[in-house]
């Protein structure tokens, strides 16, 4: 009798215990999440031979065939992109770090990787590794850089075909044993031969149902860590943070918000990040025009750091290697602002307020309102004891009166303070 229950209650066993242990982060790693915390401000870069087209970066899934599609990589030639050029203005934006796209959906390396001719080294003439050169200039600049990747693939034949690339041409010959194998030695040499990588961004989980498809997904994060333990992993499942995720991101919507319908998931503790565009597409599009302004950008970044949130704001670079001019114009604009008023979002954390006239970002002893109604002159906020200064940091006066019964902090602003935000430090 004892012997034909041994093997069922061993069989049960391997089948509901976990394969892997719980991620426990490093101390590395969550030095490394707090840092980025404080960042508040990166930016975005979508850059691929889809930028040859000007249609976006989804071009390819628009019917087009993939041999077709991959007669770009013969004609990019982006003759004017200069990493040194890309990443101080940048900088001067006041940004602290880049995510750029390493890899797409459209299956195209921007690197010079070994697992794959079809890549900006050796399937182009321009024959360069832009990723190095962006790598090596972010070094130079103290510019953090993180990576885009794509699990999702809409040309190899061995990846098992999802919810989107489906008419690209592709001969389907699914094999996620060799696919995820692919993914691991890309992983590899982006992680060892690209200097310090911040973190990783994944993105295309979504294209199959998590509950019908195995990603083996912990696994590909154990990997990534076992070779930086201090590296940081996100994904854009719009989803609640899976196991061994550092930072939770949301798709054009600040944490809690879902007007886009890509980001209803809850918040959870983890450093948070929303992604946004300058304009409406991720990829250069050569009729999307329609820059948000400059003072609209730096409202969404003020609202993103009242969430306690990160703001990474995209560019999508022109097919010859230049930035916009638009970007460039708003990426100067922001930088000028946060010279100015940086030490209100720089290394702050979500204040105690969020109302109709604007939100609040706090230090240790510094409560900052950022006043976004222009309308607005008189506020009053509930603060447990006298505050021991407020003061505009435009350096104009502040008039103000604190009710010791009330406990109530009631403020008096000049109109027009500044263009943008109003911005009260209040010293506790």
């Amino acid at each position: 009798m004892i012997k034909k229950f041994i093997l069922p209650l061993l069989l049960f066993a391997t089948v509901t215990a976990p394969l892997y242990a719980a991620y426990q982060p490093t101390k590395e790693n969550m030095e490394k999440r707090t840092e980025f915390e404080g960042f508040r401000f990166g930016i975005f870069i979508h850059w691929g031979i889809y930028s040859t087209f000007a249609q976006g970066e989804w071009y390819l899934n628009d019917g087009i065939n993939k041999d077709e599609y991959a007669k770009a990589a013969d004609a990019f030639y982006p003759h004017r992109f200069d990493a040194s050029e890309w990443v101080r203005l940048i900088k001067e934006s006041g940004a602290k770090y880049i995510t750029f796209t390493s890899r797409h959906h459209d299956g195209f390396s921007m690197w010079n990787t070994a697992e794959s001719d079809y890549n900006i080294v050796r399937a182009t003439p321009f024959g360069r590794d832009v990723l190095k050169e962006l790598s090596e200039a972010c070094q130079e600049e103290g510019i953090r850089l993180h990576l885009y990747y794509s699990l999702l693939d809409w040309i190899r034949e061995d990846y098992p075909i999802g919810g989107s690339g489906i008419r690209t041409g592709r001969t389907p010959h699914p094999d996620y044993e060799s696919y995820f194998g692919f993914m691991k030695r890309q992983i590899h040499e982006l992680l060892t031969q690209y200097g310090p990588i911040g973190a990783l961004w994944f993105d295309g989980y979504w294209d199959h149902d998590s509950k019908n498809f195995d990603w083996r997904i912990t696994e590909l994060y154990n990997y990534a860590h076992s070779i930086r333990p201090e590296l940081l992993i996100g994904n854009n499942h719009h989803l609640l943070p899976l196991e061994g995720e550092d930072f939770q991101m949301f798709e054009r919507d600040l944490p809690g918000e879902n007007t886009a319908g890509l980001s209803g998931q809850e918040i959870s503790r983890l450093p948070l990040e929303m992604c946004q565009t300058m304009n409406g597409m991720w990829g250069y599009k050569v009729s999307d025009t329609n820059y948000k302004s400059t003072e609209e950008l730096i409202t969404l970044i003020v609202r993103a750091a009242g969430k306690g949130s990160n703001l990474l704001l995209n560019i999508g670079p022109q097919p010859n290697g230049e930035l916009p001019a638009a970007s460039i114009d708003r990426l100067r604009g922001i930088g000028a602002w946060l010279s100015q008023y940086g030490k209100s979002i720089y290394n702050t954390v979500a204040g105690p307020f969020s109302e109709k006239w604007g939100v609040s970002t706090q230090t240790d002893n510094r409560i900052f309102l950022h006043v976004l109604d222009r309308a607005v002159t008189t506020i009053s906020v509930a603060l447990p004891k006298r505050p021991k200064s407020v003061y505009l940091l435009t350096g104009e006066k502040c008039g103000w009166q604190y009710d010791r019964k009330t406990k109530c902090l009631t403020l008096q602003l000049p109109e027009h303070a500044d263009e943008v935000d109003s911005i009260v430090e209040i010293a506790i």
